[in-house]
C-alpha cells in the first residue's frame, strides 16, 4: 500500500468530517472515528490510528480539523500517554497490547502516568529497588515510586521494576503496564512549593500484574525504558509552540503594556531571553523534522536542558520586572490539578513552578552527561558499578 500524500490526507479528513460532523457528533465519538480513519497520528501503522504516512504530514490533517472546529484530544491532559506510553507500546508491545491500549489512550478515555523514579533511585534510575517476583502467569510487585504526575487521575501506568537482583542494575529490570485501580496501589499527594499536589508518591503492596501486561523481554526493561525517556524529553522540551509562546509570552506582553516598568538593564535582558526562546523554538522545530526519519535520540536531552534553564531565567526576569507585584502569589492553595498551566496563572506561580523544570523528566545534571557523552562524544564518567550485581551495591 502506497503511503498517502498531502492531497489524499485532505480528502480523507474531509470524508471524516462529512461522516461525523463535529457540531452534531459527541467529542469521544468523533475522536474514535478519527482514530479508526487513521488520522490520529498519521505516521502510525494502519489499524493503530495511522496510515503509515510521513510524520511531517500530520499538520495537514490538523489544519483541516482546526478549520472545521473539530475537537482535539486535550493533549496536555493526556501528555504522558501520548508522549511516553504510546511510542513505547508501539515499539515493544504485542499486537494485543497495541489493540487494547492505543485507541482509548489517544481518545483520552484513559489517562496514563509513569512509575519510574523512587526515593533512592531518581537520577540513578537503574538503581531502582521496586521488586517484581514471578508467580505463575503473574508478577507480584512491591515498592514505592515518587514524583508521579497524574497518578491521582490515571487508570494505567508504565512501570519498571527489578526482576533479577543477581545481575548488574541495568540488566535486571523489566517493564510492565500497571492498572492503577488494582488492589495494593496507593496514591498519596506530594505538596509542592506552589501549594499544589500535581505530583504523587505511589506505594505498591502485593500488586499482581499479569505477564500479558509485560512490555519487552524479561530483564530487558532498561532498553524499553530508554524509548520512554527519550520520548519524554522531546515531549517536555520540544513541544510545538508559536512565536512568543510559552513563558516568554507573558513577559513580552507585560513589557509592551506597562512601559513604566522598563529599565535599560531589564530591556537588554528581555531581548536576550526573547532571542534565546526563539532559537529554542526553532531548534525544536528542527528536532521534530528529524523525528520524521526515526526515533528520538539524545538531542531531546539538549532541548529539555534549554527548556528548563530558559523557563527559570524568564520567570525570574518577570518577577523582577513586576517589582513588589511580582512577589504576590494569589492562589497558594492545596489542590490536585490534572494539568500544569504555566501561562494562565500569575508571575509568582510561574517563578515557583519553574524550579521543578530542572528535575522532572531527568535532572539537568544527568542530561548534561548524556549530551556530553552521546552528542559531543566526550569520555564517559568513570563508573565502578557496571559489573556489580544490584544486590551487592551499597545503598
Amino acid at each position: 500500500m502506497t503511503a498517502p500524500d498531502a492531497g489524499e490526507l485532505r480528502r480523507l479528513t474531509r470524508e471524516l468530517l462529512a461522516a461525523h460532523p463535529p457540531a452534531t457528533t459527541g467529542r469521544t465519538d468523533f475522536l474514535k472515528a478519527r482514530f479508526d480513519a487513521g488520522l490520529a497520528w498519521v505516521h502510525y501503522p494502519v489499524g493503530l490510528g495511522g496510515l503509515d504516512a510521513p510524520r511531517s504530514l500530520q499538520p495537514v490533517v490538523d489544519a483541516e480539523l482546526a478549520a472545521a472546529n473539530a475537537p482535539d484530544n486535550d493533549p496536555r491532559r493526556i501528555g504522558i500517554g501520548l508522549g511516553m506510553a504510546a511510542p513505547t507500546i508501539l515499539g515493544f508491545g504485542t499486537d494485543e497490547q497495541k489493540q487494547r491500549f492505543l485507541k482509548p489512550l489517544w481518545a483520552g478515555e484513559e489517562v496514563w502516568c509513569q512509575l519510574f523514579s523512587e526515593p533512592g533511585a531518581g537520577s540513578d534510575l537503574a538503581a531502582l529497588g521496586t521488586r517484581a517476583v514471578r508467580d505463575g502467569e503473574s508478577w507480584v510487585v512491591d515498592g514505592q515510586k515518587v514524583w508521579t504526575s497524574s497518578a491521582h487521575v490515571a487508570r494505567w501506568a508504565i512501570l519498571i521494576a527489578r526482576t533479577d537482583p543477581d545481575v548488574p542494575k541495568h540488566r535486571g529490570i523489566s517493564y510492565f503496564i500497571c492498572d492503577m485501580t488494582d488492589p495494593g496501589v496507593e496514591v498519596r499527594p506530594l505538596r509542592q512549593i506552589t501549594g499544589e499536589a500535581e505530583f504523587n508518591e505511589v506505594f505498591l503492596t502485593g500488586v499482581r500484574i499479569p505477564d500479558s501486561r509485560r512490555l519487552g523481554p524479561v530483564g530487558e526493561g532498561w532498553k524499553v525504558a530508554q524509548t520512554t525517556l527519550m520520548n519524554e524529553r522531546v515531549s517536555i522540551g520540544g513541544a510545538r509552540i508559536p512565536r512568543e509562546g510559552g513563558m516568554i509570552g507573558p513577559v513580552a506582553r507585560t513589557w509592551r503594556e506597562r512601559p513604566g516598568l522598563r529599565t535599560p538593564d531589564l530591556h537588554q535582558r528581555l531581548l536576550t531571553l526573547w532571542v534565546e526562546a526563539e532559537v529554542a523554538r526553532l531548534t525544536g522545530e528542527r528536532l521534530r523534522q528529524q523525528l520524521v526519519a526515526g526515533q528520538p535520540g539524545p538531542e531531546g536531552s539538549g532541548m529539555k536542558l534549554a527548556f528548563a534553564r530558559l523557563n527559570q531565567e524568564i520567570s525570574g526576569l518577570e518577577v523582577e520586572l513586576l517589582g513588589d507585584e511580582g512577589l504576590l502569589y494569589s492562589d497558594w492553595t492545596m489542590r490536585r490539578p490534572e494539568l500544569v498551566d504555566f501561562t494562565g496563572r500569575d508571575a509568582g506561580y510561574r517563578y515557583l513552578r519553574s524550579k521543578g523544570n530542572s528535575i522532572e523528566g531527568g535532572t539537568s545534571e544527568v542530561l548534561l552527561n548524556i549530551v556530553a557523552e552521546r552528542v559531543l562524544g566526550l569520555p564517559a564518567e568513570p563508573r565502578n558499578d557496571k559489573d556489580v550485581a544490584w544486590k551487592d551495591l551499597s545503598r
